[in-house]
């Protein structure tokens, strides 16, 4: 962790990384985007100590989406996307692409833990900073490779982005309702789900390190990632496929159901107040007949039409009309409240802003503030887990581009101020992004 003079005004530490699970563990973050930044950001929010890596031609190009108010100086420093995921992070700026910023980031490695990338799958051997040129200064380093596709097979050479990555892995062809056509969620969960992947094998590389003392190559290709997400389907069709031809029933698992569930009552419903909407969920027979007895039909747990799941299940339209006969006349505050306290889970639809003030979480200190010289002062949820005896919170802001580069270059590497004045003047560091790369 930085200590020297050019220690960034910017560190917000509290509680310091030192009492962190992931102390002492410094990773060369050479991600971008969201898969490989946010399982990054995941054990930076641990204690790493997390070095972000760009340059002037090749920028994360998150920082040109989704802008903070704040300085208009440096609007490259104040995308919400960018500042979302690379939190508890120090950022330098060294050009890959030439010889020295190479044999710089090679020195950086050699003092480092872990190094991560979500590049396609060939470039980091053409940048020569594969497993074996990383291996050959630090034998016991650990690399973490996110290709979309794999790093073998027929397809490793394809680039994808999360979006992609949803509809090879199969989640959009069961999403949407029926007789829409697949239907892809409004964010890319491919991108967090191979991020919280990565940052999971990455802990047990770790631990494996520790135990033997040898590092390695992790793999994790966010396809199969993503995959894992759907994983009853697969087995659905399989069990078809064996039974279709005493039973048959091809496709049904598939079948979008929209908000519905295929062995629980389950749906959004409207409330009073205009555009507002509660979600209920009802599987067991005493949970059903829990939520009759509250939308004051009782005598529908009685009624052979919903005797059990399989009959609830084919008379759903007829239920969802009589539920929202009811949180039509509600708030979706009190219907979720009746509801909940009947033992049947129910809780309103929240929008965003009432995401940000709602109680339950500010009481919980959920929220937590961020204050950056550029992008200004906002809130972002803290780390989700809690740990008794290591609480984590955020300690820094996103750094700005650069930021940190005369304590990397300077205290860590032990450059002097004319190396790395000579350094800019090359091009091998910056500290602004050339603006054509993601014009």
């Amino acid at each position: 962790m930085p200590t020297s003079n050019n220690e960034p005004a910017s560190d917000l530490r509290a509680p310091t990384a030192d009492a962190l699970p992931l102390s002492g563990i410094r990773i060369l973050d050479l991600t971008m985007v969201w898969a490989g930044p946010s399982g990054t950001r995941l054990l930076a929010d641990m204690g790493a100590e997390v070095i972000k890596v760009e340059s002037a031609r090749s920028w994360d190009m998150l920082r040109s989406l989704h802008f903070l108010s704040g300085s208009p100086h440096g609007w490259w420093n104040r995308a919400a996307y960018f500042n979302h995921n690379n939190r508890n992070k120090y950022g330098i700026t060294l050009d890959l692409q030439t010889e020295r910023g190479r044999e710089l980031a090679l020195q950086l490695v050699a003092t480092a833990d872990m190094v991560f990338e979500n590049y396609r799958a060939d470039v980091i051997g053409n940048l020569r900073l594969d497993y074996d040129d990383l291996r050959a200064v630090k034998p016991d380093i650990i690399l973490v490779s996110m290709p979309s596709h794999g790093k073998s097979g027929p397809e490793s050479h394809h680039v994808a982005y999360g979006t992609n990555v949803e509809q090879l892995a199969g989640l959009v062809s069961i999403s949407g309702y029926p007789g829409m056509g697949p239907h892809k969620s409004p964010i890319a969960y491919g991108d967090p789900n191979a991020g919280a992947i990565a940052a999971a094998a990455a802990l047990a590389a770790l631990h494996h390190r520790r135990e033997t003392g040898a590092g390695q190559h992790v793999e994790v290709a966010q396809w199969e990632a993503m995959i894992g997400n759907i994983g009853e389907h697969v087995i659905g069709h399989q069990m078809d496929i064996q039974t279709r031809a005493e039973r048959p029933r091809s496709g049904e698992l598939a079948e979008s159901l929209g908000n519905r569930h295929i062995s629980r009552v389950q749906g959004v419903y409207e409330c009073a107040t205009p555009d507002e909407w509660v979600a209920i969920s009802a599987g067991s027979d005493a949970e059903f007949a829990a939520l009759a007895t509250t939308i004051g039909r009782p005598e529908l747990a009685r009624d052979p039409r919903f005797a059990d799941v399989v009959s609830r299940r084919h008379h759903q339209d007829e239920l969802d009309a009589m539920i929202a006969e009811w949180t039509r006349t509600r708030s979706q505050d009190d219907a979720a409240r009746e509801l909940q306290a009947a033992g049947v889970s129910a809780a309103p639809v929240l929008k965003i802003p009432r995401l940000m003030q709602d109680q339950h979480l500010r009481a919980r200190g959920f929220w937590e503030p961020v204050a950056s010289a550029d992008a200004g002062t906002w809130d972002m949820e803290g780390p989700v887990w809690r740990m008794s005896r290591t609480p984590a919170h955020i300690r820094l802001p996103a750094p700005m581009f650069g930021e940190h580069n005369q304590w990397v270059l300077g205290d860590l590497l032990g450059l002097s101020e004319d190396e790395i004045a000579a350094l800019e003047a090359e091009g091998v560091t910056a500290r602004e992004p050339n603006l054509g790369v993601h014009s």
